[in-house]
């Protein structure tokens, strides 16, 4: 099966987008080859202009607090392992207290590096981190492969309380929906979302050996959902086929 998922707000969206390239960064750091580390300090600037966001922390504490407290509210509930929630609930406060004790901004910090600066500047022209652009870079790619993976992991360093704590909000809200089953028509699916209960995610699940994609839009009302196939001209093209879905909507 490949799952897509969709959000339904800015916040959720945003949160996706950071899991994606924390992901990347954290893959590209263990390799030792320059190109790999090349593209690890590419991915670091992306995620300094995602955490530019003044209020991107503070949002992220609110929902960490949020999810807390509603945590705290299953105490006592027969029907919920008493062991389990506590480590929940222990790891939702140890992400708090890290982020809270990083200053300022994500990736702040790493803005008063000027070599790190002047690299970043360069990367945004294309072919511009060139050695006769940036010598000292140029320079940098040439230690050897410990030594730059050492200096990227100090770099992210201060990044990482950001991204602990975003990958245990997705978690713990992919794990808030249940999987169901439908059967899509002529490749095109609709269905109304539950009035009081606001979705924030969706994830849509197919089987990989159908090849198909979806096209997914929603709101806090509606979700659609357009089957499409990818034609020999590399052009996207609705199907029209039935098939068979599994749709998961996370509050």
């Amino acid at each position: 099966m490949i799952t897509y998922e969709y959000p339904f707000n800015e916040r959720v969206r945003t949160y996706l987008r950071l899991e994606q390239l924390f992901d990347r960064v954290f893959s590209l750091i263990e390799d030792t080859e320059v190109i790999e580390h090349h593209f690890a300090l590419t991915t670091l600037f992306e995620i300094m202009d995602v955490g530019a966001r003044a209020d991107l922390k503070s949002d992220v504490m609110k929902d960490l607090e949020r999810q807390k407290h509603a945590m705290i509210s299953y105490r006592g509930n027969p029907a919920i392992a008493a062991e389990a929630l506590e480590e929940v609930i222990e790891r939702l406060q140890l992400c708090f207290d890290g982020l809270n004790a990083v200053p300022g901004r994500a990736g702040q910090t790493l803005t008063d590096i000027d070599w790190l600066m002047g690299v970043r500047s360069r990367a945004a022209i294309p072919g511009g981190t060139c050695e006769f652009d940036l010598p000292a870079y140029f320079a940098w790619k040439h230690l050897p492969a410990a030594r730059r993976q050492q200096d990227l992991r100090n770099w992210i360093h201060t990044l990482r309380p950001l991204a602990a704590s975003i990958r245990l909000l997705l978690n713990l809200l992919r794990q808030s929906g249940a999987a169901q089953k439908v059967s899509v028509v002529g490749g095109q699916y609709q269905q109304s979302l539950q009035q009081g209960k606001t979705s924030q995610l969706v994830r849509v699940a197919l089987d990989r050996q159908a090849e198909l994609i979806p096209e997914i839009s929603g709101n806090r009302l509606v979700l659609s959902i357009r089957l499409m196939r990818m034609g020999e001209d590399a052009r996207l093209r609705a199907s029209g086929e039935d098939a068979t879905l599994e749709i998961t909507l996370c509050a």
